[in-house]
């Protein structure tokens, strides 16, 4: 092991989009488990679009990190002293351990892993969170039937290409909206999705609607923005909007619009069109994991579902990576490789 615990803390809060100057390296020992306890390891660390909520320290559905603070996140770890009954030297978990290196844990909430039955980075993405979230979100709130139009923003990530290929796996039609040649590439010829349109093209909403020439029965919002307004006018009635996230406004400042007021707009289809659309927390439908983790499994060994990860090295290249993601960098699941797995 190396001799000290590295960190990456959340040196002050952004104004808009993040920079380098918000976050900083923390260096401290490495912690000897007490009775009861074990000591991780972590080997892979989760970023993921919900971290920039946390850096705000504005009122939300969790609490914000304090400036100071660990940033957090999902983490797979290995365990490399264990004081606990239930848990080895060796083991793989997945964990909550955050932007750090190593972590003390009782226990709680630490799920063992089988690296023979899946790669452990798996467990932060297509088996983990995002995975999760996908499977919940469009088959709680979306519930897709055979021969209903399914689209899906931010279609190459962990979430989106997830719900797209769970739609097809539902009978249903799956569009997807990506960025760039090389994503939408992946969507359409790996993924399998049955139509795909690029955001970034002059015309990308007569795109979207001639590739959903009977209109949207469910849209699985990830991004907002522009998105959302070449979605908007294609909603038939009674379709359902799961929204899971709303990447291009993260970096917005605290009462921050733009363009005119849209509301009025909005709720006049959302009472003529008989809309439902509902914002979710995954952990709100935690009770449904079991059924995920099995059907999930069986859907990959089967190849109806592929997944993509984006791996980098290196905790001090976390805050780089993060920021690329809030700009769209990243291509698939965007994972940091921490340490080795051995």
């Amino acid at each position: 092991m190396t001799s000290e615990n590295i960190q990456i803390l959340l040196a002050s809060r952004p104004d808009g989009k993040p920079t380098q100057d918000n976050f900083k390296i923390g260096r401290s020992a490495i912690p000897e488990p007490a009775d009861g306890q074990v000591l991780l390891k972590v080997v892979y660390l989760s970023l993921d679009p919900y971290m920039r909520g946390r850096m705000n320290a504005g009122k939300s559905y969790a609490r914000p990190v304090e400036i100071g603070d660990v940033m957090e996140g999902g983490t797979v770890a290995r365990i490399v002293r264990s004081r606990h009954p239930d848990f080895a030297e060796g083991d793989f978990v997945l964990s909550h351990s955050g932007w750090q290196s190593y972590a003390l844990s009782d226990g709680l909430g630490l799920r063992k892993l089988d690296p023979s039955a899946a790669p452990p980075s798996t467990a932060l993405g297509v088996l983990g969170m995002p995975g999760f979230t996908a499977y919940s979100g469009l088959l709680t709130i979306g519930k897709p039937k055979p021969g209903e139009t399914v689209v899906v923003a931010a279609a190459s990530g962990a979430v989106g290409s997830a719900v797209g290929q769970i739609a097809r796996i539902k009978g249903a039609r799956a569009v997807g909206i990506a960025g760039g040649a090389a994503k939408c590439a992946f969507v359409r010829d790996e993924l399998g999705f049955d139509a795909v349109i690029d955001h970034h093209a002059d015309d990308f909403a007569a795109q979207l609607a001639a590739a959903c020439p009977a209109g949207i029965d469910i849209y699985f919002e990830n991004v907002g923005g522009h998105v959302w307004d070449a979605v908007f006018p294609l909603l038939n009635d009674f379709a359902r909007i799961p929204v899971c996230g709303l990447i291009a406004q993260y970096n917005s400042r605290p009462g921050e619009r733009t363009g005119g007021d849209r509301l009025p707009l909005v709720m006049r289809d959302v009472l003529s069109k008989s809309l439902q659309i509902r914002g979710f927390i995954q952990r709100e439908f935690g009770d449904q994991r079991p059924d995920f983790y099995r059907e999930m499994a069986g859907w990959m060994a089967s190849g109806q579902i592929h997944y993509r990860e984006d791996i980098v090295d290196g905790l001090d290249n976390a805050p780089t990576a993060f920021i690329g993601l809030l700009e769209g960098r990243n291509f698939g699941k965007l994972v940091i490789r921490v340490a080795d797995e051995n």
